[in-house]
């Protein structure tokens, strides 16, 4: 219970913040087909009940597939595109049309005990996509296979103005009548940015970008991305990277790839600060990280007021200087605005959060949450079992975030005997 009220409060600033914004999400057909699509259903209602402006975009591949094999076609591909000649794209209507139904079907449900109970929502489709033929390339046909030529802005904005969610199939309609088959992520990217959306969400396979070694890269720049396409090659992850790039580089702000394998993947890569998938982002306005001795002229700047002030231990540069790998940080374009370091009591599996200070320009912003994460994962990591804080002025706010009134008694003998009644602050701990 504990937990889910922790979290229900962690993800208040994001509820807020994601209210009223325009959210576009691509969903494969493979993504349809999985035993999680329901959850992801589910997950797509609460954002939609929490007022976000919602555009699903759904693929097809798989669908496709199954009615040509059903009919003895042998699939055609050329530079991962689909060449689409008249007995295919009579595969390609049937298989869209009837997921678009079937897509809709689930997002009207209203069945009790479920968590779409009372949802009430409407979803709409429609010729808002104008696409045009690829042509002859290399000298290759690709016939009714095209590219987005327009997005109805206008259209889809209106629609979302009357609260329903759009939903866009992979398919585009000519000037002169014509049908196309598009490519889900090329609808999904240009919709965001013709848009203007604020995030597009891109599910994959995947919990987002695996590197090398298999661990999840959290996030990217733009410019980062060209390096991992090299290392992805022909792959599936490749096309959704290059996506979420174009958007951004595009003006969308933020592009996410999470897993459509995962339950409750999309919710928590909006909902916690840690996130669960990839973010690519223009820019890189704030990282926390570990300090360096090269930080130490910048922590002196954000914490020496603190200290003026008797809410912070006063530390020399040479203490500083020499602690430096305890601390982590903030940083904001160049400037430190956060810290807080992590100290291993000797001799126990005890370790103290000290000097926790936010820069009191940045308050309210959810840093001091971030940093309790970042020392919390840091004392784990370490094997450590409990967490000492020593407070004079901020007792409230480790109440509240699960630390518990101790003594000085429980300090281990190490920390007790360096114990400044002078200070006589108050001494809270935190099981791990």
């Amino acid at each position: 219970m504990h937990d889910h009220v922790n979290w229900l409060r962690h993800a208040s600033p994001y509820i807020n913040a994601h209210r009223d914004c325009t959210f576009v999400v691509m969903l494969p057909g493979e993504g349809v087909a999985h035993p999680n699509f329901g959850n992801i259903v589910h997950d797509l209602v609460l954002l939609h009940s929490l007022g976000v402006r919602l555009v699903l975009v759904h693929g097809s591949r798989p669908q496709i597939e199954m009615r040509l094999g059903e009919r003895g076609l042998t699939p055609r591909y050329q530079h991962n595109l689909r060449i689409t000649d008249g007995p295919t794209l009579e595969c390609v209507i049937d298989a869209v049309g009837q997921l678009r139904i079937a897509i809709e079907a689930r997002l009207s449900m209203d069945m009790a005990r479920s968590p779409m109970q009372g949802s009430r929502m409407r979803v709409t489709s429609g010729n808002f996509v104008t696409a045009r033929p690829i042509g002859v390339v290399d000298g290759v046909d690709y016939h009714h296979t095209g590219e987005v030529r327009r997005i109805d802005r206008k259209g889809i904005n209106r629609q979302l103005d009357e609260r329903s969610i759009v939903l866009l199939s992979p398919l585009g309609y000519s000037p002169t009548g014509e049908i196309f088959n598009l490519a889900c992520e090329d609808v999904a990217t240009r919709a965001a940015i013709d848009l203007d959306a604020d995030k597009l969400l891109l599910f994959g396979a995947e919990s987002g970008l695996l590197d090398d070694a298999g661990k999840l890269v959290r996030e990217l720049r733009p410019q980062q991305v060209p390096a991992h396409l090299q290392r992805l090659g022909n792959s599936y992850q490749a096309e959704l990277l290059d996506a979420a790039a174009e958007a951004c580089k595009a003006g969308v702000r933020r592009s996410h790839i999470v897993s459509y394998t995962e339950d409750g993947a999309l919710l928590s890569e909006l909902f916690t600060r840690t996130g669960n998938g990839t973010l690519v982002a223009q820019e890189q306005f704030e990282s926390l990280r570990e300090a360096s001795i090269e930080d130490v002229g910048g922590l002196m700047e954000l914490i020496t007021p603190l200290e003026d002030q008797g809410v912070l231990v006063r530390r020399s540069r040479e203490v500083l200087e020499r602690e430096i790998e305890q601390f982590s940080i903030v940083e904001r374009e160049g400037l430190i605005i956060a810290c807080a370091a992590l100290y291993q009591i000797a001799d126990s599996d005890f370790g103290e959060l000290a000097c926790l200070a936010v820069n009191p320009a940045y308050r309210h912003g959810g840093r001091g949450d971030e940093l309790l994460e970042r020392i919390e994962e840091r004392a784990r990591a370490q094997g450590l079992k409990t967490l000492f804080v020593l407070t004079t002025r901020t007792a409230h706010w480790f109440r509240e975030r699960g630390f518990e009134l101790s003594s000085v008694d429980r300090l281990p003998a190490a920390r007790a005997s360096l114990y400044n009644y002078q200070r006589n602050s108050q001494v809270f701990e935190k099981a791990l």
